[in-house]
């Protein structure tokens, strides 16, 4: 859930405006220390957030601690409204000052105008990075910049062998399993053959994929040759789509094999499946090894459009074979073992995430035993010619549990400890100072990602071990420190089944005490994602907050970190408990909160969140007042149809619509999908889509705009012709932030 008219210039904003320096398209190309030129020195005038505001902070992303554990390299994004684009840019910063004071000044590391990211240690000194397309060092002190590879602007992503003498490189290369190669004689012809499923995913035409090459690494760390093709005659993508990168391969400790991540499978067979495994293949013999199942195993046949939900093989099968989602495999210290994250069953892409430990010689696995999700995780440091104790770790893993995302510790006996116990979001976790700490990101529903030293302390043995955390950067502190932010509560609230839900409350940024506000119950997309502490560019509560809403976000059926049951209720049932579970929470804010004006509500979400709203437009019985759905499933027979992703159809409403007799949750399915229930809607509903959403099409806001028009209801739609499931350009996501609150002040407070 994420993101974004006008500019950062003087007069031109609301409640705030820029002080004296540059914009993040004027930066100061010499480097020195302290620079901050990259950042937008803006002016919070009354305190309250604005799009503006939100847009100028800068964005944390991938951080890396260098071998002697003595820095990190990390990777900031600054966007810039008024040029509608943005910059990625590299920070070097001492993990002792970091460690020891607040003050600490990162720096800037590289000063060219195009973007530099995907920072990787070669020694404690050099930095490797991707630039425009080729991998590049730098060393720590901005010296000895240059271009490592040649490959016409074609790399990717990259990793280092452990031994410097080979390197990963993702390219991508032309693919015709699915569409047609254009005649050679109709160069400028537009129009694509088609001849199987998948031809489109996420937001592009599937007409290329990538795939992994090894390079040799010569003097200099310079990369040479052609590079040999991993997956050489293979129709496979990998890193699979679409949000796969390398973080899907791992070198072995030898430098000897890689293990990677493949869904081998095209067409229609990989539009209804999410069974990828994890493959070992040998640098110098070229040989491949399925770590997930046997050379013999065949999958069993099934319908392509019925559940495999109703159709799995049994539990025992599956944890032999692996049938499920298998991704981001990683190499123990020693190469005796991998670890990776597993899900147990085919065609569920929400199932249960577990750790599974592989013994490379033998194939023997284990699976570690937790209750809810395993979102990244870490091996513990080597134990080599140490003496190991029981209570030593063995991993450290990040995972949700009650609408938090913390951080926990596996031991060598396999025992489950939680290290960190606040109300944030750990979004990474990697080993950093010889073993000693933890690098890792946080976030919340009032922080944007910031970067920790996390220091494991183990108490006394009747204790549980703790940690020692110290943030070492700050990127956002200057706006921050400006900005009065609601105040976050929490509520267990009954649903209508026995049981309780979590519920976020945020309070307006501006509350005071005995007043009412108009308040926005949020639904939650995924089905199945955590209302967790999330920051959002787009779906931010803190700018909810800062335009006088009071903010619900339950935690209904079917999202993780209440167990698995609680989880998997949601699938051939999206509009029955989960809608009871949005009703109890809105009315419990309704009823029992003195500051929610129950006359003034309002609903809002996004993808199953969207779908959330149009449903709820039909049953809601005049409980609110305005509706706003971003990229929602309104016509569920025709989403089967027209979403990508097939498997996801498939599972979540049980069978294809024309089966006849249907199965009880597809027929309830069908019939209560919200276009069969607009001759009950009766309130005022903004519908935003971007039509290069290929999740669910832009058709069906289109639709739902349309239906309410036809029936006289006052209606907006807001469409993004460049825009996907998400909306990612500056200048579109201020107009959504925009949009989005003119409508809400229209319908409950200006009425």
């Amino acid at each position: 859930m994420n993101k974004r008219v006008f500019i950062l210039t003087l007069g031109l904003l609301t409640g705030m405006m820029p002080v004296g320096a540059q914009s993040a398209d004027n930066i100061d190309n010499v480097r020195k220390e302290n620079d901050e030129s990259m950042k937008q020195r803006i002016k919070i005038e009354d305190g309250m957030m604005t799009p503006e505001a939100l847009w100028a902070m800068g964005r944390i992303g991938g951080a890396a601690a260098s071998p002697d554990g003595q820095h990190v390299v990390y990777q900031v994004d600054y966007y810039s409204v008024s040029q509608n684009n943005s910059r990625r840019v590299l920070y070097v910063l001492d993990t002792q000052t970091a460690n020891d004071s607040k003050t600490a000044t990162p720096f800037q590391l590289t000063k060219g105008k195009k973007k530099e990211s995907d920072a990787a240690w070669l020694d404690s000194e050099r930095i490797a990075y991707l630039c425009d397309g080729e991998v590049w060092m730098i060393k720590l002190d901005g010296s000895d910049r240059r271009q490592l590879s040649n490959t016409e602007g074609k790399v990717e992503g990259f990793k280092f062998s452990p031994d410097r003498k080979k390197v990963i490189i993702l390219k991508s290369i032309p693919f015709y399993e699915v569409i047609k190669e254009k005649p050679a004689d109709l160069p400028k012809t537009t129009g694509r053959v088609i001849t199987d499923l998948m031809y489109r995913h996420w937001d592009h035409y599937v007409e290329n994929i990538q795939h992994p090459f090894v390079y040799n690494v010569g003097e200099g760390y310079s990369i040479s040759g052609d590079g040999n093709d991993i997956l050489k005659d293979e129709p496979y993508e990998c890193p699979m789509e679409p949000f796969g990168g390398i973080e899907q391969l791992d070198w072995s400790p030898d430098s000897k094999a890689i293990a990677y991540t493949c869904r081998k499978k095209t067409g229609l067979a990989y539009s209804i499946s999410t069974d990828s495994d994890i493959y070992l293949y040998d640098t110098d013999s070229g040989e491949t090894k399925n770590l997930c199942k046997p050379a013999d195993y065949q999958a069993p046949e099934c319908d392509p459009s019925r559940t495999l939900r109703i159709q799995a093989v049994n539990s025992k099968e599956n944890l032999v074979n692996n049938v499920g989602y298998d991704t981001n495999p990683q190499f123990s210290h020693d190469g005796k073992y991998i670890a990776w994250l597993s899900m147990e069953r085919d065609g569920y892409e929400a199932d249960l995430n577990r750790l599974c430990v592989c013994d490379v010689k033998t194939g023997e696995k284990w699976y570690l035993n937790w209750k809810s999700d395993v979102e990244a995780f870490c091996w513990a440091p080597s134990t080599k010619g140490k003496k190991v104790k029981a209570a030593d770790p063995m991993f450290y893993f990040l995972s949700v549990w009650h609408g938090c995302i913390n951080m926990y510790m596996v031991s060598q006996k396999r025992e489950i400890s939680q290290l960190t116990e606040t109300w944030d979001d750990w979004t990474s976790i990697q080993m950093a100072n010889n073993g000693q700490q933890l690098l890792a990101t946080r976030q919340s529903l009032s922080h944007p990602a910031d970067i920790y030293l996390v220091t494991p302390q183990t108490k006394e043995k009747s204790q549980e071990p703790k940690a020692k955390i110290v943030q070492i950067t700050h990127e956002n502190d200057h706006i921050l420190s400006q900005l009065k932010l609601g105040k976050m509560e929490q509520y267990w609230v009954p649903t209508t089944d026995g049981k309780k839900e979590l519920v976020w409350v945020m309070l307006p940024a501006n509350y005071e005490e005995g007043k009412k506000y108009p308040t926005l119950l949020y639904c939650e997309g995924g089905p199945q994602s955590p209302v967790s502490q999330f920051w959002s560019y787009r779906w931010n509560f803190q700018m909810m907050a800062a335009n006088g809403y009071v903010v619900v976000a339950p935690n209904r059926h079917g999202l993780p970190g209440f167990g698995q049951e609680w989880k998997e209720q949601i699938s051939g049932d999206w509009t029955g408990q989960c809608m009871q579970d949005y009703l109890s929470a809105i009315d419990f804010a309704a009823n029992s909160l003195p500051f929610v004006d129950k006359n003034r509500l309002g609903a809002v979400g996004a993808s199953f969140g969207g779908f959330s709203i149009y449903y709820l437009a039909g049953i809601h019985e005049k409980r609110f007042k305005a509706f706003i759905s971003h990229d929602g499933a309104f016509n569920l027979p025709s989403m089967y149809l027209e979403t990508e992703e097939n498997w996801f159809s498939n599972w979540e409403y049980d069978e294809a619509y024309w089966h006849s007799p249907q199965m009880p949750n597809a027929e309830k399915t069908y019939r209560l999908s919200p276009h069969e229930m607009v001759e009950k809607w009766d309130t005022p509903i903004l519908c935003i889509h971007g039509e290069k959403d290929y999740r669910i099409c832009y058709t069906q806001g289109m639709q739902a705009f349309n239906a309410a028009r036809m029936k006289g209801i006052p209606a907006e739609l807001l469409l993004f012709p460049d825009e996907n499931h998400w909306v990612l350009k500056p200048q579109n996501g201020v107009l959504w932030q925009r949009t989005f609150f003119n409508f809400l002040d229209r319908w409950l407070k200006n009425f």
